[in-house]
């Protein structure tokens, strides 16, 4: 809390308080003019006061019911008050306010449309009544204020924000935009181009880019917010800064002739709309709610913003992405949930170097976790120190990191050809070429030579956990700990827990790989664990178009159009047509009653022309290299003789059954794998392909898609390509679900 120091020092009314703690100019004595358990108002000195929030039983400041409801009581507190000459806000929290808690105002976005918009503008009425006081306000900003949070600041007369502070309008990752006046206030106190920028991004701030701006009037260090908030609103009691003029502009209609008007919204209507997608609504649709309320002054804009707010909360891409930040939420909740069994990992290894050894070893030093990094070949050690280097090198080029750092981050990845330093490892990832023959032998050597509670964590996609710890005499110290390519971009990791796999041997994963900013998910052990045996189904609709006709560059436009980052046949280029050949060997093996197809198919047909995809420069397309040095595909129209002996026929589909083909297996395929206890929650089998396999955040998750469409609307889509094969056969369970009306995410807001 900003107003509180460590440190001994007369206060501004002249006496001690007690404890060595010195506060904001009171102390003990002063007078209450309103206290909540979100909200205080307390007298200071001269006709200042202090409305403070510090929410009770919560470690941040939010905007629910209960702190709306007790801005208005203090708000009328403060006028009824004829002593009051001055307000300054303040936090009690490290962080000033992060915005509504969307966690309860999701439950009115259930809500009939003329009772949200009523509902949104009662509690703008309470932000305008703050805004309309007959006094000077002054918001002192001592950590991150983001959405409401920000827009509470936005209200007052002056904002001054303490160096380490970071501001911004997050919203449109939600697929919302401001609804506390956000796009009412903020074009009018930095201009449209700059209020634009910041609502359509969604980005977090600086402190010091808040004030070039024009956000915040002043910028201080932390120690200093107290008096400089103290010095503003004395200056501004003094009549020495008019306040009443600083306010004005937020009363009044934007300053933009029509022509500029014009140029400014049109061009970023355009601009923003190309960066966003047809998907993602909400960025345009704030410009536009901001071109709207332009001419109007303060209320009649809140209006319009009342309505667009509405508007956009309907729509399913916000209800998808909302649903999204609450499954991140519960996820985070219960990775966390780990940490009391969970070893502190000091000295981590990789075995095998490489491309995907390099990546591990690069994100566990970047991010404070020395690691040895092992191979049996020299030139190996050195393609994983050369990317370790190329991706550190990238960051400093970016200013994301200090040659320090960089240094710092390369020192800590240790190359060895031996196991001499290993036995001080506390966790070893293994991560040599996947093969069920070459692991075990792998993982016994490295097991003899750690100590005895050295964790063996395997990064393997297909390969049986339990089954490669057969091969170990320690199997409770072994889990699997899937990785994705490429590591630092990727940002899920699958933790697999194993038959014999100990608690505190998969917590401590879960911990090492949060260490190294990844998201981790727990699973069961299984062919596939979650994401794989979900993906191949998806490739497995894939190749029955292909057999059947469909040119795959129209799969993969329509696919990409429907919200896929790229198609599956690109998507099989990029994992590698011999990786996929692979894969799809062990999935069949493991589920030969759906996943088994004793056809030829696209896949074998590349594979066996050793078209492996990006890595040897052709799969189903060629690739060249761009101006930066990337792949970049192109159509060759040689693999369609390649692909000619494994067309089986030629069907007549539309987009929507081609979307119909490729969804259903993945989306049944997570059912399965939640009904079978792979994943313990909806929220996590949703998270993970997300995170794991780029599914369209916007859509929510494969079970999140379901419950759009509907579960008995979707059984009955199923059951309409039954003759497809097992893959898009319904379980028993679903229809049964189907039948009593359920959801998979009916009480997700309550739950969270």
């Amino acid at each position: 809390m900003w107003h509180v120091y460590r440190r001994r020092r007369r206060s501004l009314v002249g006496h001690q308080c007690p404890a060595g703690i010195v506060q904001l100019p009171y102390c003990g004595d002063q007078l209450m003019i309103y206290e909540g358990k979100a909200i205080t108002v307390k007298a200071l000195e001269s006709g200042i006061v202090e409305l403070n929030f510090d929410l009770k039983g919560e470690s941040v400041n939010k905007f629910n019911r209960l702190t709306l409801n007790e801005l208005r009581q203090a708000v009328d507190a403060v006028k009824a008050d004829a002593s009051v000459k001055g307000v300054i806000v303040t936090s009690g929290k490290d962080v000033f306010i992060v915005g509504a808690d969307i966690t309860e105002f999701v439950d009115n976005f259930k809500l009939p449309e003329a009772e949200l918009v009523a509902g949104n503008l009662e509690a703008n009425r309470i932000f305008s009544d703050f805004e309309d006081l007959g006094v000077p306000t002054v918001v002192a900003i001592n950590g991150i204020a983001l959405g409401g949070g920000l827009e509470m600041c936005l209200a007052a007369d002056y904002r001054v924000i303490s160096s380490s502070a970071r501001v911004g309008l997050p919203e449109v990752k939600l697929g919302l935009y401001p609804g506390f006046g956000g796009t009412v206030r903020l074009p009018r106190i930095i201009g449209a181009d700059n209020a634009i920028e910041w609502i359509a991004s969604g980005k977090e701030n600086s402190a010091e880019d808040a004030l070039k701006v024009g956000v915040v009037d002043a910028v201080v260090a932390p120690e200093k917010l107290q008096a400089a908030a103290l010095d503003l609103i004395q200056r501004a009691i003094s009549g020495e800064f008019d306040y009443k003029a600083k306010r004005q502009p937020k009363l009044d209609k934007l300053k933009l002739n029509a022509i500029e008007q014009m140029m400014a919204f049109e061009t970023a209507k355009g601009f923003v709309a190309g960066q966003a997608g047809p998907n993602y609504p909400a960025p345009v649709e704030a410009i536009k709610t901001i071109q709207k309320a332009a001419n109007f002054g303060r209320d009649k804009a809140l209006e319009i913003e009342a309505a667009g707010f509405v508007k956009m909360a309907k729509t399913s891409a916000a209800q998808s992405l909302i649903g999204l930040f609450l499954n991140d939420q519960e996820l985070k909740k219960k990775a966390k949930g780990y940490d009391e069994v969970a070893r502190d990992v000091k000295q981590a290894a990789v075995l095998g170097a490489g491309i995907m050894g390099g990546g591990i070893a690069y994100q566990s030093a970047v991010k404070g976790t020395p690691i040895l990094m092992k191979d049996i070949r020299e030139e190996a050690i050195q393609l994983g120190l050369n990317e370790a280097s190329k991706l550190l090198g990238g960051r400093l080029e970016k200013g994301r990191l200090t040659a320090a750092k960089m240094a710092e981050a390369l020192n800590a990845i240790r190359p060895t050809l031996s196991y001499g330093d290993f036995g001080n490892v506390d966790l070893v990832v293994e991560a040599v070429v996947e093969n069920p023959k070459v692991k075990p032998a792998v993982l016994a050597e490295v097991e003899a030579n750690v100590g005895e509670n050295t964790i063996l964590a395997s990064n393997t996609s297909t390969i049986s956990i339990s089954l490669l710890a057969q091969a170990l005499k320690r199997p409770e110290n072994f889990v699997g700990m899937h990785f994705f390519n490429p590591v630092h971009m990727m940002p899920l990791v699958e933790v697999i827990r194993g038959e014999k796999s100990s608690e505190e041997a998969v917590a401590t994963t879960v911990a090492y790989a949060k260490k190294m900013g990844k998201n981790p998910i727990v699973v069961n052990d299984c062919p596939g664990f979650l994401v794989n045996r979900v993906l191949f189904p998806y490739f497995g609709g894939f190749a029955r178009l292909v057999s059947a006709g469909v040119d795959f560059v129209r799969i993969d436009k329509v696919m990409e159009k429907f919200g896929w980052p790229m198609g599956p046949a690109y998507l099989m280029d990029v994992v590698g047509i011999d990786t996929g050949h692979h894969g799809r060997d062990v999935m069949a093996e493991g589920f030969p009653d759906r996943m088994k197809d004793d056809r030829r198919s696209a896949i074998d047909a590349l594979y066996e022309a050793n078209r492996l995809g990006q890595k040897n420069g052709k799969g189903f397309y060629v690739y060249e290299t761009d101006k930066k040095g990337k792949p970049k595909k192109v159509n060759d129209p040689a693999v369609l003789d390649v692909l000619k002996p494994i067309v089986y026929e030629q069907r007549e589909v539309s987009d929507e059954d081609i979307i119909n083909w490729m969804m259903i297996p993945l989306c049944l395929e997570t059912v399965r794998c939640l009904e079978d206890g792979i994943v313990e929650t909806a929220a996590e089998a949703d998270m993970g392909l997300i995170y794991g396999i780029g599914f369209p955040p916007f859509r929510g998750g494969a079970l999140r898609y379901i419950d759009s469409i509907g579960v008995a609307e979707f059984v009955a889509l199923a059951d309409r390509y039954a003759e497809l094969g097992a893959l898009y056969q319904p379980t028993e369970k679903l229809r049964e679900m189907a039948a009593n009306g359920q959801s998979f995410f009916g009480q997700a807001s309550s739950e969270v």
